[in-house]
């Protein structure tokens, strides 16, 4: 009789693995179903290897090189494709079905066998989602819920899939607009120490040898040189310690939430970053709301979608505000972090009860204005390191040349 290796959850939602004998992988499940076990992966063994040593090794192998099933972009078209096969009438269980066969990567194939299987079962969705914490947020189980309660699940699917993509879109221009500075930079400092290290203390030798009183700017450049090559590299261990001494700070809640009121504070790159968090939290709320999870539990998770630990603190003032009784868009108005452009949408939706359209258009008009600042800050920085580069390269070049003129003089 075949056999076949197995990874099940019992009722207590602890993972088991094993061998089991059967006729067809069906019974192999049908079997585990009455010994109380969730069936999660059954495959037949190889013949000449026990699944006993094969099967833990593969799912080793499975962890340790798979990683996560989805990133931001694959689970945002996998959302939108399940949108679209459970908008057009197919139960749910054929839609997980038909994606599996259609997906190309083995760790979204066993995934979605998962889901299936757990949704076979009688479990929600939702809650099927939530034994994979690693691939699915709060948030995104939150709406799922809700729109499995409120037979909304293809809506509340487009909606998680726009909201998803929204993100990643804002995200990716952040990033593309900062690439560019960052790569500048870097570059500037490689030159900068190179000539500093090496070409500096070549040329210094032939200024020093005639003992002549040497230029001011040539006796700084040689003063900074002897710095580099002296304790460069004590500065550059001093710098890593620094850096991973406030990266241990900042996981004390405390200190994180004064690091990021006072990142808040900073002239640009502040109302930058307040923008940013305000947009990821009207979009979210908005979600949620239009989805029909309760404003509260809306706000708790909006919440947790918050960088900075100082706006999130801010927000949970806002959520223990509308518990007390408060009007949302009173509450985000008192907030003193938070856009007043936010509270303003958020009364003018309570007022004609359209409050997950305003908040989303609130998002929107955040994410205009953040992709507008970070444009504005990229076309300024350009041009500021471009000549910030070239005014050091030149004082370097003025710094060897002054002394060779001065030869030149002294030899007339």
């Amino acid at each position: 009789m075949p056999s076949y290796f197995f990874e099940a959850l019992t009722v207590e939602g602890q993972l088991r693995k094993g061998v089991v004998e059967s006729d067809t992988v069906r019974t192999a499940r049908s079997l585990l179903r009455s010994q109380t076990l969730i069936p999660l992966r059954v495959e037949p063994v190889s013949p000449g290897t026990s699944g006993a040593t094969q099967s833990p090794q593969s799912g080793l192998r499975s962890r340790m090189f798979s990683g996560r099933a989805f990133n931001a972009t694959t689970l945002a078209i996998w959302t939108r494709q399940l949108a679209g096969l459970v908008s057009s009438g197919l139960p749910l269980e054929r839609a997980l079905t038909a994606l599996a066969d259609e997906s190309e990567n083995e760790g979204q194939r066993q995934l979605l066998a998962a889901l299936r299987a757990d949704v076979n079962e009688g479990t929600s969705f939702a809650g099927a989602l939530s034994r994979h914490a690693g691939e699915f947020s709060p948030i995104y189980v939150s709406a799922i819920g809700a729109g499995e309660e409120t037979g909304k699940l293809g809506l509340v699917l487009l909606r998680l899939a726009d909201d998803l993509e929204e993100r990643q879109t804002l995200k990716s221009k952040l990033v593309g607009a900062a690439l560019y500075p960052a790569i500048v930079t870097v570059v500037a400092l490689v030159i900068v120490a190179f000539l500093m290290a090496y070409v500096v203390p070549q040329v210094a030798t032939v200024f020093t040898s005639s003992k002549r009183a040497l230029p001011f700017v040539t006796l700084a450049m040689l003063a900074v040189s002897n710095f580099v090559r002296n304790w460069g590299l004590v500065a550059l261990i001093v710098s890593a310690l620094a850096m991973m001494g406030l990266s241990l700070s900042l996981r004390k809640p405390a200190f994180r939430t004064r690091f990021d009121a006072a990142w808040l504070k900073l002239p640009l790159v502040g109302r930058l970053s307040r923008n940013y968090n305000a947009a990821r939290f009207a979009g979210t709320l908005a979600m949620l709301t239009g989805a029909g999870v309760p404003i509260l539990k809306s706000l708790q998770a909006a919440a947790q979608t918050l960088s900075n630990h100082a706006m999130r603190a801010d927000a949970l003032e806002v959520l223990t505000q509308v518990r007390e009784g408060t009007p949302l868009g009173l509450a985000l108005g008192r907030v003193k972090r938070f856009p007043g452009l936010l509270g303003m949408f958020a009364r003018l939706g309570e007022q004609t009860g359209q409050l997950p359209a305003m908040l989303q258009r609130a998002a929107t008009q955040l994410s205009t204005e953040v992709q507008r600042r970070a444009l504005y800050l990229t076309t300024i920085l350009e041009p500021l390191l471009i000549v910030l580069m070239g005014g050091v390269v030149m004082l370097i070049v003025l710094a060897v040349l002054l002394p060779i003129i001065q030869l030149n003089q002294f030899a007339r």
